[in-house]
């Protein structure tokens, strides 16, 4: 595959959105193939299991890793997989570390869930993860959440190390942000990293 992939990650109300825009725009004034994408609701399917889990009712912790990993298995094949074979750059909001450190993390279930994941993408992995990390505020977690955020937004703290945790784990192949900054500040860290990839 010739093409170039890179996920962010980070806690609720990092500033993903932002920074994926912002990268985005620098991104196409550069290259003709930028395609932008996110997990869960990249694809058709992805976006009925967004708002079944996302904003439906209790959902049991196995069916939602479950879930996800349908999810992710499908936007692989349908959507990161064919634009990387084509040389395009894939930025993404959220991939499997989400999974690992909120279901296998927050929701207890272990390392269970990374193999799940691993075996739903045949193992792909991005070039590069961008973890914005932030330490968690109060006034972050009391705006309008969703059914996930509410029920992880006391695991915040947890949520945070666990992707620091992962990070440490393969330094060369994440960024760590501190999305503390001004926007343009993050920015500004964001495309040198994704430069150095380039």
């Amino acid at each position: 595959m010739s093409g170039t992939w890179v996920v962010f990650e980070g806690g609720d109300g990092v500033g993903k959105t932002t920074q994926i825009d912002l990268l985005a725009a620098w991104l196409r004034s550069h290259m003709p193939d930028v395609v932008v994408t996110r997990e869960p609701g990249g694809t058709p399917l992805g976006v009925e299991l967004r708002a079944a889990v996302m904003h439906g009712d209790h959902v049991a912790p196995r069916a939602e890793a479950l879930l996800y990993a349908a999810d992710r298995a499908h936007h692989i094949h349908a959507v990161v997989r064919p634009a990387l074979e084509r040389g395009a750059v894939v930025v993404q909001d959220r991939y499997l570390d989400s999974s690992i450190v909120y279901q296998g993390g927050a929701r207890g279930l272990g390392d269970e869930v990374e193999r799940i994941s691993m075996w739903a993408t045949e193992g792909l992995l991005p070039h590069l993860t961008v973890v914005l990390d932030m330490a968690p505020t109060g006034d972050r977690l009391e705006r309008d959440l969703d059914r996930v955020e509410r029920e992880t937004a006391a695991h915040a703290a947890q949520i945070r190390a666990g992707f620091l945790a992962l990070a440490e784990r393969a330094p060369a192949r994440y960024a760590v942000v501190d999305a503390a900054r001004p926007v343009d500040v993050v920015a500004a860290d964001v495309r040198a990293a994704v430069e150095r990839l380039l």
